[in-house]
């Protein structure tokens, strides 16, 4: 097993983790540099996004064809951990979600027309994206089978009616992907469709207001009553929407988790300074053994994180689907991300819990990770599944050739 990375990695992961700290993270302080969603202000960002791009630090995890420098998913791993040691940093290199994950879908599976009309612009930063598949009860969430939002087709156009919410970016997007159905098959019974804000049909009905800090556009409810999209801007086939779900939505739980790592790291800095430099009855906090045992855990799972990340993008560019090393990841560095956060706050004590440091932040913005591209539950479900599938098999080694 080789833990190594390469010298071209290094260089990359080198260059973003100077541009975060140089450049990102003493913009933190200053609340005039926040929207009143509590993100990176737009002029700001625009403004940061074209130092990056002229960097050459802009969609790394893209082929060079496309506009990126072909990371791949181990070096993905690496640099969205540097990245993401600001709250700031992801939007900067474009590769934050749901771009990210918009962007790597269709690359892989859109016709050059469709890279040409949907993926260009996103890549060259002019729009911003959405992926429209999570619905309102009885609708589908992590059970895409139960989805409502219909699509039906006349001639050469389809028409969409139903209803979507918790869509991600979606009240700044101007692409779209959305999942709706279109028979009632199955496994062949959805179909993804790429429309642009632009269309009448379809209306944000509400941006829905959450408890932690919000990506741009936020999190909205969508009604569509009567989009019409043509035949030419079905992503895929019609009746593989479920196929192209589970190609976004795998690699992007791991790099929700790779910038999870990048937040919790960024915790443990905090704390460690205050630790270092706080004293209380006679001695500094960093010399209590209570303090070193908290800031041991989470630096322990934190470099468990990292493994399973990397196990599981390793896997990823084996070809695999790693369905159960991303749920492994996914349930642990979501886990990990909010207790990091929270001993950061309880080191920091009322400092923690002020805005004098983004540690309040981050803990708030931590509690949707156990949700998010799926319950904790719903992976350990997945997880239990391929026990009982593969039962002594779970847990063997892959066999070089």
């Amino acid at each position: 097993m080789d833990f190594t990375i390469s010298p071209r990695l290094e260089e990359f992961r080198s260059r973003i983790g100077a541009f975060v700290e140089e450049k990102i993270i003493p913009l933190e302080a200053d609340r005039a540099n926040y929207d009143p969603h509590e993100n990176i202000r737009l002029e700001i960002a625009h403004r940061l996004r074209a130092e990056a791009r002229a960097e050459g630090l802009w969609c790394l995890q893209l082929k060079p064809e496309t506009g990126g420098q072909g990371l791949g998913r181990i070096g993905m791993a690496v640099c969205y951990e540097a990245m993401n040691r600001s709250i700031f940093g992801p939007v900067v290199f474009n590769s934050a979600a749901p771009d990210d994950g918009n962007m790597m879908l269709l690359e892989a599976v859109g016709t050059d027309a469709q890279k040409e009309r949907w993926l260009k612009p996103i890549v060259e930063g002019n729009v911003r994206s959405s992926f429209a598949m999570t619905e309102p009860m009885p609708g589908g969430g992590s059970d895409p089978s139960m989805i409502q939002t219909r699509a039906v087709r006349r001639g050469d156009t389809y028409t969409i009616t139903g209803r979507k919410w918790f869509i991600t970016g979606a009240d700044e997007a101007q692409h779209f992907i959305l999942i709706a159905k279109t028979s009632d098959d199955a496994r062949k019974g959805l179909t993804a469709f790429l429309f642009d804000r632009s269309q009448p049909g379809w209306r944000v009905e509400r941006r829905i207001e959450i408890m932690g800090p919000e990506e741009h556009g936020g999190h909205c409810e969508l009604v569509f009553d009567g989009l019409e999209i043509p035949v030419a801007d079905v992503l895929m086939a019609e009746g593989e929407g479920l196929k192209a779900t589970q190609i976004r939505l795998g690699p992007a739980r791991l790099t929700h988790c790779m910038r999870w790592l990048g937040l919790s790291k960024r915790c443990v800095e905090i704390a460690r300074a205050y630790a270092g430099e706080r004293t209380s009855f006679g001695q500094r906090l960093a010399d209590r053994e209570s303090i070193q045992m908290m800031l041991a855990d989470v630096a322990m799972k934190l470099e468990i994180g990292r493994l399973l990340v990397m196990k599981a993008a390793w896997a990823l560019e084996q070809g695999s689907f790693a369905r159960k090393e991303i749920s492994m990841a996914k349930v642990h560095v979501a886990n990990l991300l909010h207790q990091a956060a929270d001993t950061a706050l309880q080191i920091n004590g009322a400092r923690g819990y002020s805005r004098d440091t983004v540690v309040e932040w981050i803990y708030r913005y931590a509690r949707q990770a156990r949700l998010v591209d799926g319950a904790d539950e719903v992976h350990k479900m997945v997880l239990n599944n391929q026990l009982d599938a593969e039962g002594d098999e779970f847990w063997k080694w892959a066999v070089g050739q």
